[in-house]
């Protein structure tokens, strides 16, 4: 059978099943879902499932989030596309289609009952203490979700939740105990550092001028940003008691202590006030914004910056980069004021000439250079080398090892007791490492490590289990693409 899936050899293997909805607190998290046809399209069909727009939107907004708080600051779109995170999200969407169309199949379903026990044990959704079915449709309508969207994403992850459950695996004590002596094993060793700034090399500049030639497009300029911005501080609404009791009443669910008790009306009186002002100074900067479009109000200052400069939270800065030249971000809220601003132009990213990218060109060539340096230097000294000795070295040594930082020290020994021989040479950042294996033995079992290699065993043999299976599944079920993947 030639499917689809046959015809794709990047085939991402499911490491972690479950993808829980992007859900914190009072809010889902929406990181820019991809935008592929209309709304409540298909994009694919595996089996007798329909995967539809909604649910591969949903799968890429949650990797976006997760690679947004890996990254922080510095993730961009841009990035997401560098990472071809709208093929990953597809490829997850449709492996979680091929489980789903093998519990199909097993003929397991979900009632309303399971999806009732889910729903309770969402905070958000509960008041004093209890599911309430209006503050269920407030938030996810603030979300800008519908029962039936949230519900049937929730139906899809206690299904896939089923599955999981066939393939639970608990070790018994002699794998455990076995295990535990052959990963916490221990070295007699010697080594030798090497460091990279010990390294003189010479640059000499018609090489420097070859190596960007070779590499200029590696050295662009930072995308900038032509805005023209107006400011509009916190105006008080001058709210009376009656309006502040009012809104408490309504929206007290939002008022809570750090242990989730609902606060009194005294104690988030000056919280009340403060969203009331902000509420208030939205609609006039709202009433601004319009005047500006027209042009009866003017912006009040011309502003560039770089990309990776501007000044704005994630999502207020993700407003400026998803609009065209000449457009007007309506008013977000920043640092206590409402800002409008305008995308005047964005200046694309540039070659830069070699005199503008010398400083940048000479401190890479340089770390080439030493670095092929270091490894001729590493391996003439291999064989003979004398060097610090080291007893009872562990995978968890990572402080025994003088002249190496402890994220070094980490990947070395990582390295070491990867390696089946008895020396060799790893290299860190900016330093190389010799040893030479003198003495093993298998580590003292300590049963107080059995959580420990407990959850090494089940993790590799549940990748086992995943990637056996999705062989068996790309070969059972059909899968129909109207989305061409970038190989």
């Amino acid at each position: 059978m030639i499917t689809w899936m046959q015809r794709h050899k990047k085939w991402l293997v499911i490491t972690i099943w479950i993808s829980t909805i992007a859900f914190v607190g009072a809010g889902f998290v929406g990181w820019g879902s991809y935008e592929y046809g209309k709304q409540g399209g298909v994009v694919a069909v595996v089996g007798d499932r329909e995967v539809s727009v909604e649910e591969y939107n949903q799968e890429y907004s949650n990797l976006y989030a997760q690679y947004s708080k890996m990254f922080g600051p510095m993730f961009s779109k841009e990035l997401a596309e560098q990472l071809k995170l709208k093929d990953v999200a597809y490829r997850q969407v449709l492996q979680k289609n091929l489980v789903l169309s093998y519990a199909d199949s097993l003929g397991l379903d979900i009632t309303n009952e399971d999806i009732a026990k889910e729903l309770v044990k969402y905070n958000a959704f509960l008041k004093d203490g209890k599911f309430d079915k209006e503050t269920y449709i407030k938030v996810l309508a603030q979300n800008k979700l519908t029962p039936k969207v949230f519900e049937d994403s929730l139906k899809r992850n206690i299904l896939l939740q089923k599955v999981q459950g066939f393939f639970e695996l608990n070790p018994n004590s002699v794998e455990i105990e076995n295990l535990s002596k052959l990963l916490f094993i221990e070295d007699d060793i010697s080594i030798k550092i090497l460091n990279s700034n010990d390294i003189k090399v010479d640059i000499k500049n018609d090489e420097l001028k070859k190596y960007w030639e070779e590499n200029k497009n590696s050295y662009m300029s930072e995308v900038s940003y032509d805005l023209e911005v107006k400011e509009i501080p916190l105006i008080s609404a001058n709210s009376t008691e009656d309006d502040i009791k009012a809104h408490y009443e309504k929206f007290k669910i939002d008022y809570k202590h750090a242990d989730g008790k609902i606060k009194s009306l005294e104690e988030a009186k000056s919280q009340i006030i403060k969203d009331l002002d902000e509420k208030f100074t939205k609609t006039e900067a709202l009433k601004i914004y319009l005047k500006v479009k027209k042009d009866e109000d003017k912006f009040d200052s011309k502003v560039t910056y770089k990309e990776s400069s501007l000044p704005y939270s994630n999502e207020n800065n993700s407003k400026i980069l998803e609009v065209k030249e000449g457009e007007i971000v309506k008013p977000f809220f920043e640092n206590n004021k409402y800002m409008i601003v305008k995308l005047n132009k964005k200046n694309v990213s540039q070659a830069l000439t070699f005199e503008q990218a010398t400083s940048l060109v000479t401190k890479d060539y340089e770390k080439v250079v030493k670095a092929k340096k270091l490894d001729e230097l590493a391996t003439s000294l291999l064989k003979d080398f004398t060097g610090t000795n080291l007893s009872g070295i562990t995978r968890e040594s990572v402080n025994k090892i003088s002249g190496l930082e402890q994220k070094e020290a980490s990947k070395f020994l990582n390295e070491l007791f990867s390696s089946v021989s008895k020396e060799g040479i790893v290299k860190l950042e900016d330093k190389v490492v010799l040893y030479r294996i003198n003495n093993s033995k298998f580590g003292e079992y300590n049963k107080a490590k059995d959580d420990v290699v407990k959850g090494t065993i089940i993790q590799l043999q549940e990748e086992e289990l995943m990637a056996n299976l999705m062989k068996k599944l790309e070969n059972s079920f059909d899968i129909k693409s109207s989305i061409q993947e970038k190989e």
